[in-house]
């Protein structure tokens, strides 16, 4: 059993794996995606890379925009600092899951999807 467990939270992530979700979010948004790494603005701990579709500011990040974790909490918190970053809501516009970011909580980078760890 503490095996499975060990299993569970590592995530083995290959950036074989991953590609662009291509679908009707991102094309319209002006069909352009980038990956971002996302961090946390106090500790600048690593939180987890996400598919940003479109311009314009970080405020909410989708659930199946994310590429390294799965994230199965109401809420994001660092893993570094334990400061809650964002919560779990539902996008009305769009109805779709996603974690509304809390106003300066997390600095971000683009960094080239060849780049993933």
């Amino acid at each position: 059993m503490l095996k499975t467990e060990i299993i569970y939270l590592c995530f083995c992530y290959s950036k074989d794996m991953y590609k662009f979700q291509k679908d009707k979010y991102q094309k319209n948004r002006g069909g352009t995606s980038r990956v971002l790494d996302v961090l946390c603005e106090h500790c600048k701990k690593h939180v987890t890379y996400y598919q940003k579709d479109g311009p314009g500011l970080l405020k909410r990040m989708y659930v199946d925009r994310f590429i390294d974790i799965k994230p199965i909490s109401d809420e994001i918190v660092c893993s570094g600092c334990k400061r809650q970053l964002g919560i779990l809501v539902n996008y009305r516009k769009e109805n779709r899951p996603a974690y509304r970011l809390f106003a300066g909580s997390v600095s971000k980078k683009i960094i080239s999807q060849n780049k993933l760890p």
